[in-house]
């Protein structure tokens, strides 16, 4: 688990960040939170659907049923696009005590020495892979607001209900497991809607209902990447050298672009 830790120019500015080696940091999320400007992006690869979060909904797509099927053995994603919210870590923006945002780090990847990237540069700033991540973060930080309130929206309309999505998590497609917190729109009720709450939705909200809707086309894939999946963990083999012929080359950056 992630040990953060809020970043300080009078504790860490002699001391440098290791990057992630791939995404072994993902490797126990069955889910993951996604953005309203990523949609595009994500529906040709992902099942999506909402978590309850406290009083609220979040949107997230679905990585796997016991683990993330989404994970190479060695780290590498298998999908040509990688959730946002997971390529700033080893940062993470976070809420002092004063409900300022600040900028955290996991303890793991920092180091003394000169090992890894400068945390600070010789003034004392941020470098510049440091902006970097946290100007990536800050947008996303920004863009989330925006993904919870189109979601609370749905909500207020009674659309998001239990979703019962049931995948085969063995080699063969056999021994089904239902993936319990999910929920999903009700495409019935979305479809009934008057035109004066329909008009409220208009925008965000309703972009993320129909990606959504959409996304279900990507239930078979999701079932063949779990069982992809437990293929490899049954014969002990590593995942194969080349993983764009499988499932695509990941969008690895930290440009916060998704035209």
């Amino acid at each position: 688990m992630p040990q953060w830790i809020a970043l300080s120019r009078s504790e860490h500015s002699s001391q440098h960040v290791l990057p992630r080696d791939g995404y072994h940091h993902s490797a126990k999320q069955r889910v993951v939170p996604v953005l309203l400007a990523e949609l595009s992006k994500l529906l040709p690869h992902y099942a999506l659907g909402f978590i309850r979060q406290g009083d609220s909904y979040a949107s997230v797509a679905v990585l796997g049923v016991q683990s993330n099927a989404y994970l190479a053995p060695d780290g590498r994603w298998f999908s040509p696009y990688i959730p946002a919210l997971l390529r700033g870590y080893p940062f993470a923006l976070a809420k002092a005590d004063n409900e300022q945002q600040v900028l955290a780090i996991d303890t793991a990847h920092l180091v003394n020495g000169p090992d890894g990237k400068p945390l600070f540069d010789e003034q004392g700033e941020l470098s510049e892979h440091t902006r970097q991540v946290y100007d990536f973060l800050a947008q996303c930080e920004k863009n989330r607001l925006a993904t919870q309130q189109a979601a609370e929206a749905l909500a207020k309309h009674k659309l998001l209900v239990p979703w019962e999505l049931v995948i085969g998590t063995d080699a063969e497609g056999g021994t089904p497991v239902k993936l319990d917190g999910l929920y999903r729109v009700d495409e019935q009720a979305l479809n009934a809607l008057a035109p004066d709450a329909l008009a409220e939705l208009r925008g965000g909200p309703l972009a993320m209902a129909y990606a959504h809707l959409f996304s279900t086309a990507q239930h078979k894939a999701l079932a063949d990447r779990v069982q992809f999946q437990a293929k490899y963990a049954e014969q002990g083999s590593n995942a194969p050298a080349n993983l764009d012929e499988v499932f695509g080359e990941g969008d690895d950056d930290l440009e916060f672009d998704f035209s």
